[in-house]
């Protein structure tokens, strides 16, 4: 199996290219649990909140990675949630550092497309970017080496596409 985590600030195309690869790959996608929050119960993100979100992330996470699916990408992990946290928060949480970021690969998004209010994004602008540096920092806190996916849409997807295919190639070579 190789498990893969979208990652990035909002409006950079995780969850459309999530789908599309996966359909393309055939692969599985682990939907970010957090937007289903935000669509459901709101946008008060307290620390409770993200802890909650985070657990529920965790336990769908689990029992799909139990089926062993050969391609599964997960569309934001605890990386996102812990990094929300700081960001709304202004600091670590112990519970969400504590818990692990499980992909064989990190794809990070870099926040170089329009953000689009769909009435559950809140960074736009400088916050934007704000939010994509504690994104980083969260990633390298935990000695994550993500790749980075930027450009142009049609250009993200071939990235993806890229460094996908690379870690299967290797997966299947029996190569790290």
């Amino acid at each position: 199996m190789l498990h893969i985590s979208f990652l990035g600030v909002e409006s950079t195309g995780k969850s459309t290219l999530a789908y599309g690869l996966a359909r393309l790959l055939s692969g599985i996608v682990m939907p970010e649990y957090g937007r289903e929050y935000a669509q459901n119960i709101g946008t008060d993100f307290t620390p409770d909140a993200l802890r909650t979100i985070a657990r529920i992330h965790a336990a769908r996470l689990t029992r799909l990675r139990a089926a062993y699916p050969l391609l599964l990408i997960e569309d934001t992990d605890v990386v996102i949630t812990a990094a929300w946290f700081r960001m709304l928060h202004g600091r670590r949480d112990p519970t969400l550092s504590a818990m692990p970021a499980r992909a064989d690969l990190h794809l990070l998004f870099a926040p170089d497309t329009p953000w689009l209010d769909d009435g559950t994004r809140q960074f736009n602008g400088a916050a934007r970017l704000a939010f994509h540096a504690i994104i980083a920092d969260e990633l390298a806190v935990r000695g994550i080496d993500a790749v980075m996916i930027g450009g142009n849409w049609q250009q993200r997807r071939a990235h993806a596409v890229a460094a996908i295919t690379d870690r299967l190639d290797k997966a299947a070579a029996g190569t790290p």
